[in-house]
């Protein structure tokens, strides 16, 4: 459709159940009455490629450490000790309470 309407907008985008803003859309068709769509979004794209990066597919995964290094050099992982837990005989309530219940 090279011109809709409001009501063919706001049909379209309900259908994947967006609902839409009358004053925004009434002023979206006005400014855009008299113009191509297309040459619009060139003209958008013009702008934003100026802000540079955005986009593009991310590169590839690095490569481990356990690729790169040989087994010999690779470190062995620590093993941490468990804390110990210390009783103190309720004494130490978080909320200052008596223990009773809440």
């Amino acid at each position: 459709n090279e011109s809709p309407s409001k009501e063919d907008v706001t049909k379209a985008l309900s259908t994947v159940g967006i609902e839409v803003d009358d004053e925004r859309l009434t002023q979206l068709i006005a400014e855009m009455k008299g113009k191509n769509l297309n040459e619009v979004i060139e003209e958008g794209s013009k702008r934003l490629g100026k802000f540079g990066g955005g986009g593009g597919s991310g590169g590839g995964a690095a490569p481990s450490a356990a690729q790169d290094t040989p087994a010999a050099a690779v470190p062995e992982a620590k093993v941490e000790e468990e804390e110990e837990e210390i009783d103190m005989g309720g004494g130490m309530d978080m909320f200052g309470g008596d223990g009773g219940d809440y």
